[in-house]
């Protein structure tokens, strides 16, 4: 039996032949299992995708003025439940420290962050990294949590040019040390 480049199209054209399946009938019956074929691969990649949050568009934006304009130092997402999707909730203007950043995450529930880190090298070259922080902390909700970490890798993708990924979940495990550790 011949394949067709898919794999697909000969089989259903040995099963129409031994049924004794032909023209315009063969064509919609071969269509038909294409069809369920491709309906059924959709549904497994619904199901194995993230949570289908959305990212809004100022997101992008945001992000694009930080990394290539460098307006900002840090910019904090969040996820919208009323919109399902993720927005920016606060984008620290480029004077701002480390600290200020630390800060504006809160204690109790999840964001995602990006972090505009300057350094110098051991060659005096001056260079920077982003980092993508998940912050999740361990007295945030656990179906918030849960969002969050179904979504990171969405949202991600949507932020071309993260250098350096952290999670945490307290804040000693994004301290100043891990941070200037981690751009090496």
């Amino acid at each position: 039996m011949e394949l067709n480049s898919h794999g697909e199209e000969m089989d259903y054209v040995g099963e129409a032949l031994s049924a004794g399946t032909t023209g315009r009938r063969w064509e919609k019956e071969a269509k038909e299992k294409r069809e369920k074929k491709l309906d059924a691969k959709l549904n497994k990649m619904k199901a194995n995708s993230a949570s289908g949050i959305a990212v809004s568009d100022e997101c992008k934006l945001t992000f694009l003025e930080l990394k290539a304009r460098r307006t900002y130092r840090y910019v904090v997402f969040k996820i919208d439940d009323n919109v399902q999707q993720v927005t920016v909730e606060k984008a620290g203007e480029h004077s701002e420290n480390y600290d200020d950043f630390t800060n504006s995450l809160p204690d109790n529930d999840c964001r995602y962050a990006v972090y505009d880190y300057d350094f110098t090298t051991d060659e005096n070259c001056r260079k920077s990294k982003i980092f993508f922080i998940a912050w999740s902390p361990d007295v945030a909700k656990v179906r918030t949590k849960m969002l969050y970490a179904s979504s990171k890798d969405r949202f991600k993708r949507e932020l071309d040019g993260i250098q350096v990924e952290l999670q945490a979940t307290d804040p000693s495990e994004m301290s100043w040390d891990i941070i200037k550790a981690r751009a090496y």
